[in-house]
């Protein structure tokens, strides 16, 4: 069956051919007419399946009869990243290129003005995030009261990301009657309740299994040791045949340091994260897309806000820790039919062998280790060897020693038990010789009497000092220290012993 017998316009139909479509997708054929007869519609299937085309075509038939006005824009299509927006944008630029119909697009990091001034001048379709359309609503320079049509795309992601109770809030300021249409790869619970409370009577289109991973694309598991990802991800890079493909990571950071990484060892490669400024995103979209770059890591900001149709490898750097986001993934490829091949890479950890048991009783499936792949004559596995070798061999040349050593220390013992040898002072400087201390001026100064050297009882032993007529310290001549004098030694001189109060008074 063709896109002919959708009830689609001549216009609407000149421009799918154009674009190159000639069949309509399974979630396409039953969606398109439902839209078209005007009812609400909970279309539930994969990434990569159509659902784009199946609310596009229909609304720009729709919408080519009538009139905007001024800040009251005649449909509204809720994305949940700036990157789908976008898509979403360029998909009623295609295929409404023989319709007169005006569009606005909100999303952040672009100027507000621009916005505001595309908004006064009335738009059919307005393709939005929930937070920068909130953000229009509440500075008064737009008006929902004219929505017809209200389109949630991705609605798991918006809750995902926690945008429904900006959903929420939106649905409740639409207060005309109007039809309403969700579409979502998955649903969860708090979705259902949502559909349940803002759709009437909908039609439920269901075109495959909820949660499920599109039967052509090839799935592979890679286990490898913590240290080993980075290698293991640049062997598969070079021994599958990649036309292009898309690195996931699950943090921003692990986006950057793979991307440096693989730009380091020669790769083309681009990245996608939440840090960049939306101009960067667009650019290394639009590089990507065009062939410029073959390879993008990205963050799940890119799992389903990018839609390119030949997409030929995913990696998963990181196990997603949410099993929802491993379809989506793994969606960026094998779309439209084609066939595609993903990769997950999972260390041998608790952690991950938790998430890939949470992805396999998602998907209903278990993930098989991929075929014939060993880390060829890797770092790692040479350093997994060699980590595990010094430790019994340090450990024999410990005991080695050990024994040597054993015969001197027994041959020792004498020495330290004769009293004379203890006693002898020429073994001190010896001592003091075996730790020099004349990297610092304090050990220079220690070096000639250590504090340690002179022991308390030493000090009580020392007899009272005596001072003459003038107030000078003095010694008989058998009460002298045997130590040598530090500083002035037992003369101090009479002005240092001098009271001063007096002098102090008369001043």
């Amino acid at each position: 069956m063709g896109f002919e017998r959708l009830g689609l316009s001549e216009p609407t139909l000149t421009a799918v051919a154009d674009a190159g479509y000639t069949e309509p997708t399974p979630i396409q054929a039953q969606a398109i007419p439902q839209v078209l007869m005007g009812r609400d519609v909970l279309g539930i299937a994969q990434t990569g399946t159509g659902k784009t085309a199946s609310f596009t075509l229909p609304l720009i038939d729709i919408l080519s009869e009538g009139r905007a006005r001024a800040r009251m824009p005649r449909s509204l299509i809720l994305e949940p990243t700036r990157e789908l927006a976008a898509q979403v944008a360029e998909s009623f630029e295609k295929y409404g290129k023989n319709h007169k119909l005006t569009m606005a697009l909100l999303i952040g990091g672009v100027n507000f003005g621009d916005q505001e001034k595309l908004l006064d001048r009335g738009v059919d379709v307005l393709i939005a995030t929930p937070g920068r359309l909130l953000d229009h609503f509440e500075r008064g320079k737009l008006l929902l009261t004219g929505i017809d049509i209200l389109v949630v795309d991705e609605a798991d992601r918006m809750l995902d990301m926690g945008f429904i109770p900006d959903v929420e809030k939106i649905c409740e300021r639409i207060t005309k009657a109007h039809q309403t249409l969700f579409f979502s790869a998955t649903m969860p619970p708090p979705i259902q309740r949502l559909t349940q409370q803002f759709l009437n009577d909908p039609r439920k289109i269901e075109v495959a299994k909820a949660s499920s991973a599109a039967l052509t694309i090839e799935q592979a598991l890679v286990t490898v040791g913590p240290r080993e990802k980075r290698a293991a991800l640049r062997q598969l890079l070079r021994t599958e045949e990649v036309k292009n493909g898309i690195i996931f990571c699950n943090r921003k950071r692990d986006v950057k340091e793979v991307y440096q990484s693989l730009e380091r060892h020669g790769f083309s490669v681009g990245q996608l994260h939440g840090d960049m400024e939306q101009s960067e995103r667009l650019k290394v979209l639009a590089q990507f897309k065009n062939n410029e770059i073959q390879l993008l890591c990205a963050s799940d900001v890119a799992a389903r806000g990018l839609d390119v149709p030949d997409v030929s490898h995913v990696f998963n750097f990181d196990v997603p820790s949410h099993a929802e986001d491993y379809v989506h993934r793994i969606g960026r490829t094998g779309r439209a039919g084609r066939k595609g091949k993903s990769f997950t890479i999972a260390t041998k950890s608790r952690e991950d062998d938790r998430y890939v048991a949470a992805i396999e009783k998602l998907i209903g499936n278990k993930l098989v280790e991929a075929k014939d792949f060993a880390l060829e004559g890797s770092k790692a596995a040479g350093s997994a060897k060699s980590a595990k070798s010094p430790k019994p061999a340090k450990s024999d040349d410990t005991r080695k020693t050990a024994k040597a050593d054993t015969p001197a220390k027994a041959d020792d013992v004498p020495v330290k038990a004769d009293a004379p040898a203890k006693a002898d002072a020429p073994a001190k400087p010896e001592v003091k010789d075996e730790k020099p201390k004349e990297s610092s001026p304090r050990g220079r100064r220690n070096a000639r009497e250590p504090r340690e050297s002179r022991s308390r009882s030493d000090n009580r032993r020392r007899p009272a000092a005596a001072t003459d007529e003038k107030g000078n310290l003095q010694f008989a001549p058998d009460d002298m220290p045997k130590e040598p004098f530090v500083g002035m030694g037992p003369h101090v001189p009479a002005f240092l012993l001098r009271d001063t109060s007096d002098d102090k008074k008369a001043s």
